[in-house]
């Protein structure tokens, strides 16, 4: 049965059962269940939490797009910012995840609540320097990226409120890591439709200055997505408190605890490293697609936001894999980690398959949802159609690097993030873009090799599996 991809009853009530059991939440310990089954109830959830987080990204550029290609490229430079924040909130999101999962399969609620409660006091220690750079450096800190006198002017409003309340994405991240790890993945689910209602309305309303609303261009876009986010914070901390089905915080947990805090130190600071060098590489794409004026940073951006959203599914399965290999290690049950990993890259490499085939058949369609700017259109379809031919190989470099995160050896992944994205990929981008004289298709090109080596070599160190022996 374990050998299933999905372990369902062949007829189809028993199927929508299943699904309305994962969208609900499931109180099944995933160390027990039938492999498939436990991967569908924890996919499930984890793939719609992950589309609309994307979300947030689409329906944002989806509106500042008609504002222009300075607009979009305010956004597309902000981000490069963000990115070294996402790395922090990812890398400590993956050490929470690994280290609740882990007592949780140990069955140790009381030490994952209590990991919970530090992790949520590193997530706001870290989000201070942030703050401070976004509200009183905003300016500067886009001149730096090469923006143009446009978002100089009109700009940086946005910059000062997503980096300036930037700690809201730092605790969407690591408690809905929490949710994920001890198998609370519906709750995950549940706050990111929340905060993204939230969101999508507002966002027309700040923007074009509807109603009663003030008129407020791309910085509208910064405050809506800022109350979706504090809103869904709110909901989370509710829920943390009140009790999931498998993990609940109280009064007794609100103290700091060094123990706790250096060991998600230690665990985090792979996962950290590896989300930085995988991240600020994209500050340096985009550095070098800065070159090339702004309807290639804009064409960039938007390519990068569907890339974002169509590969939503593939990052849910994917952290199924973290949940159950985490979980499973920590019951002492390996073999069954290991095969975890096996049945949901088949999948996952299936999924990206068909994502690949829609990029090459219709990119510049999907870019043109976003503007009517041909030469913008024309950059981001390019960026799609060249990635779209690593796809069945990046499939698997996901769920392979998060099962060594959900083991918590993320020192491994960082090391081949080091190699592949700054040794290899930022070189060759430059390399191919200026030398050669390939523009920014030449930073298309390099991207598509680097992305398909890593996914090779990380697959191949996988099956050696000396993640299996690591202890957290």
């Amino acid at each position: 049965m374990e050998n299933q991809p999905i372990s369902l009853n062949s007829n189809s009530s028993s199927i929508w059962q299943e699904l309305k059991n994962a969208i609900n939440g499931s109180e099944d310990d995933f160390t027990q269940i039938p492999l498939g089954k436990a991967i569908f109830l924890l996919a499930v959830p984890m793939i719609l939490e992950l589309i609309m987080e994307s979300t947030f990204a689409v329906v944002d550029i989806y509106f500042v797009g008609s504002l222009g290609a300075s607009a979009v490229a305010t956004v597309g430079l902000t981000e490069t910012y963000l990115y070294i924040l996402y790395s922090i909130g990812m890398g400590l999101a993956m050490a929470v995840t690994a280290i609740v999962a882990r007592r949780i399969g140990e069955k140790d609620k009381d030490g994952a609540s209590r990991a919970a409660v530090q992790s949520i006091f590193l997530a706001l220690i870290a989000s201070l320097p942030f703050a401070i750079a976004g509200i009183f450096f905003a300016k500067e800190l886009l001149a730096l990226m090469g923006a143009d006198s446009w978002t100089l002017e009109h700009g940086y409003g946005y910059t000062q409120w997503m980096l300036g309340g930037n700690a809201v994405i730092m605790f969407l991240f690591i408690i809905n890591a929490i949710f994920r790890g001890a198998g609370d993945a519906a709750n995950a689910m549940r706050v990111l439709w929340i905060a993204n209602g939230f969101n999508i309305i507002l966002d027309p309303l700040l923007i074009f200055g509807y109603g009663p609303f003030p008129e407020l261009g791309v910085e509208g876009a910064a405050i809506a997505t800022t109350i979706g986010r504090a809103i869904g914070v709110l909901t989370q901390l509710w829920i943390l408190f009140k009790g999931g089905r498998h993990i609940r915080v109280l009064k007794s947990h609100l103290i700091w605890h060094t123990e706790t805090i250096l060991k998600i130190i230690r665990t985090s600071l792979g996962g950290i490293g590896q989300m930085i060098i995988a991240m600020t590489s994209w500050i340096f794409i985009m550095r070098i697609i800065a070159e090339f004026g702004s309807q290639a940073i804009a064409g960039a951006t938007i390519a990068i936001r569907i890339m974002m959203f169509t590969m939503m599914p593939a990052w849910g399965l994917s952290n199924a894999v973290a949940t159950l290999v985490g979980q499973n290690l920590g019951a002492e049950k390996p073999d069954r980690a290991e095969k975890s990993v096996w049945i949901t890259g088949f999948w996952n490499m299936l999924f990206m398959i068909a994502v690949a085939i829609c990029y090459f058949l219709y990119s510049e369609s999907l870019v043109a949802i976003f503007t009517d700017d041909a030469g913008v259109i024309d950059v981001g379809g390019e960026w799609l159609r060249i990635v779209s031919y690593s796809y069945f190989v990046y499939a698997w470099w996901m769920v392979s690097t998060q099962a060594f995160n959900g083991a918590g050896d993320t020192i491994t992944p960082t090391k081949i993030n080091f190699v592949f994205f700054w040794l290899i990929q930022i070189p060759l981008s430059y390399i191919m873009a200026k030398p050669l004289g390939m523009n920014y298709s030449g930073v298309f090109w390099a991207i598509l090799i680097s992305e398909t080596s890593v996914g090779l070599f990380t697959l191949w160190l996988f099956k050696k599996g000396n993640w299996k022996k690591v202890v957290v």
